[in-house]
């Protein structure tokens, strides 16, 4: 069930999520605005959470705004279906859908079996949260542009999701290695 709060553009703060005309946005920014003669009024950025535009609007001062709690479920990551990726909902046991916009890059990290953590809308799905770290697989390497002298320690490597990243000389295919998925950067070999 989605909950809504009436709130005003005094509360506004980065972070919250609000209902604008039926869209959902995300605070980026909201300033308080008085100016010597005239009306104080609430100066914010919105992004869209689907369409991924930022707007600016600004508000009266205590106009009322409808505030969203998105609610957060686990999902379990299932397989690439037609250009869109199926997921197992742990709490209610279906199956979900969800775009290819919605995961964005995080595909490179997808695979049978990942739980991640999609923030909900009704039945829509605005984002979808990858686990901070990941083990995966190195099922090739290969060496970098040995011209550049900064690629003398390092190599590039890909990943059984498809991920490339620069990983250490001494990881070789087979491997196991640990993934920061927020920087997409080598850890630690497992």
């Amino acid at each position: 069930m989605e909950e809504t709060l009436s709130v005003t553009s005094n509360q506004i703060t980065p972070g919250m999520i609000i209902n604008l005309e039926g869209e959902i946005y995300r605070v980026d920014s909201s300033v308080k605005v008085t100016m010597a003669r005239g009306v104080p009024f609430v100066k914010t950025k919105l992004k869209n959470l689907i369409t991924d535009e930022v707007i600016e609007k600004s508000f009266n001062q205590n106009q009322s705004v409808n505030e969203v709690k998105l609610n957060q479920r686990e999902l379990e990551y299932l397989y690439l279906e037609n250009k869109k990726h199926l997921f197992f909902d742990i709490e209610n046991l279906e199956q979900v859908l969800v775009d290819q916009e919605i995961i964005g890059a995080k595909d490179n990290y997808l695979k049978e079996g990942i739980i991640v953590n999609a923030h909900f809308y009704g039945t829509t799905i605005f984002s979808v949260e990858l686990p901070a770290f990941l083990e995966l697989l190195v099922v090739k390497t290969e060496e970098l542009d040995a011209s550049n002298p900064m690629s003398a320690s390092n190599k590039r490597a890909i990943l059984e999701t498809g991920a490339r990243m620069e990983v250490p000389m001494f990881i070789e295919t087979g491997d196991i290695i640990k993934v920061d998925t927020e920087n997409q950067e080598y850890v630690q070999r497992i």
